[in-house]
């Protein structure tokens, strides 16, 4: 035993160097059809947040958010015609995170959807996520949640990807680092790292050359989106993970997703193996007109930004978001320091005022979770229970402590050991 806890110890801790080591840049936004792989072969195909799920399986608005892709993409004429093709598989359905990709909420990417482009300059992987809105990825299939895709692919993509290309791409750790002592938490509180990456692309979006309609709709989309930061930032995250994956003996999480039907987690040396729970009830504030039956379960892979240390792990710098989610400023600065007993390490760089300026808490570890009884808690949107509606409202839900015991289970079959501690 003593020796297998070892390995377990040494692989954890080369899990959370490969983290912190992590040198993420924002190089492109680009059609999703060119970049990753999985459409490379012309079919039909809409990716998703979460683990794998069938379409009769799906929640309301992860249908709603499909529907609203294929109405995009033109492979259907009518919401109707676009559940038929879903329902008879002539659309795939497949999951982000195996293809390197991550969205928010429903998470819907297809081909023709700009992704911002993050390469990690530390390992040289790559990893892509779609642009946020508060409608579509919710589910609202409507001609407005249309219209801001319809945007996206023929003004502020081909824009953003332009000036970044022009620029050699934007380093995104110290942008991050300064988010963090602005008072972000880099999930749903994004308004520092909006800004500032607003400043840091508005002179590289005018020395590109572009048409002066498209310049200044980039421009105003930029200065008025206060989640902006949330794509790079998701994607970000999504590039520091993915090195970790893989690390024989570790057992520290690298990737947390829900598709509003299942929880699951990925961890390092179980590569490729999902350990899933049903989805919880997210527990917040709901925006007027709506009530607490209308909310669907918990959904989205933007809790990449928790796997990584960000999001709720640092709610306690963050006491802005709290008027969004809920709480108290002794609740957020509580829920922080229990994140620190169920993670492998610390980050060097990234640093919390509120906390003395001690590093954010990196690389949780399924032992440690299952030990403590802590599950990892995460703060994240709210979409409703049945298709066609926008973004209703924001909370806090942890993660179901069974996918880590599932997850431990196996790990002890793989080692053919009785017990890990």
């Amino acid at each position: 035993m003593t020796d297998i806890k070892g390995r377990i110890e040494e692989a954890n801790q080369q899990a959370v160097r490969r983290m912190v080591a992590g040198d993420p840049v924002l190089v492109d936004v680009a059609p999703a059809g060119e970049v990753i792989p999985a459409f490379a072969d012309g079919k039909k195909r809409i990716l998703h947040s979460g683990p794998p799920v069938r379409w009769d399986q799906m929640c309301g608005a992860q249908r709603g958010s499909a529907v609203g892709v294929a109405l995009f993409e033109g492979w259907a004429r009518t919401p109707e015609e676009a559940q038929e093709l879903l329902a008879s598989g002539e659309v795939e359905v497949e999951p982000n995170h195996p293809h390197r990709a991550v969205g928010p909420m429903a998470g819907t990417i297809s081909p023709s959807l700009p992704v911002f482009v993050v390469e990690n300059r530390a390992f040289g992987n790559r990893a892509f996520c779609r642009p946020v809105e508060d409608r579509q990825q919710f589910g609202d299939f409507g001609p407005e949640a249309v219209g801001i895709l319809c945007r996206w692919r023929d003004l502020f993509g081909p824009a953003l990807g332009a000036a970044l290309r022009a620029s050699g791409g934007l380093s995104l750790k110290p942008l991050i680092a300064r988010a963090l002592e602005m008072g972000d938490e880099l999930h749903n509180r994004q308004v520092a790292a909006s800004a500032l990456l607003a400043n840091a692309l508005a002179v590289p979006l005018v020395e590109a050359g572009l048409p002066q309609e498209q310049l200044l709709a980039t421009l105003r989309l930029l200065v008025h989106h206060p989640v902006f930061f949330l794509g790079p930032a998701m994607a970000a995250a999504k590039s520091i993970a993915d090195p970790a994956r893989g690390i024989p003996y570790s057992t520290v999480v690298t990737a947390m997703a829900r598709n509003g039907f299942e929880f699951g987690i990925q961890v390092s040396s179980l590569e490729g193996e999902w350990f899933t729970a049903p989805a919880p009830r997210v527990e917040g504030l709901l925006f007027p007109g709506y009530k607490a039956e209308d909310a669907g379960l918990d959904m989205g892979d933007s809790a990449i930004t928790e796997t990584v240390g960000w999001g709720a792990f640092v709610l306690g710098g963050a006491p802005g978001i709290l008027s969004l989610v809920g709480g108290t400023v002794a609740q957020a600065l509580a829920y922080t320091r229990e994140m620190r007993e169920i993670t492998v390490g610390v980050h060097p760089d990234l640093r919390l005022p509120a906390l003395d300026f001690q590093g954010i808490a990196v690389g949780i570890d399924v032992r440690k979770v299952l030990r403590s009884g802590s599950a990892p808690i995460i703060d994240t949107a709210i979409a409703h229970r049945d298709p066609g509606h926008p973004k209703i409202g924001a909370g806090l839900v942890r993660a179901p402590l069974e996918c880590f015991r599932k997850a431990l289970v196996r790990f002890a079959e793989k080692h053919e050991l009785a017990r890990v501690g």
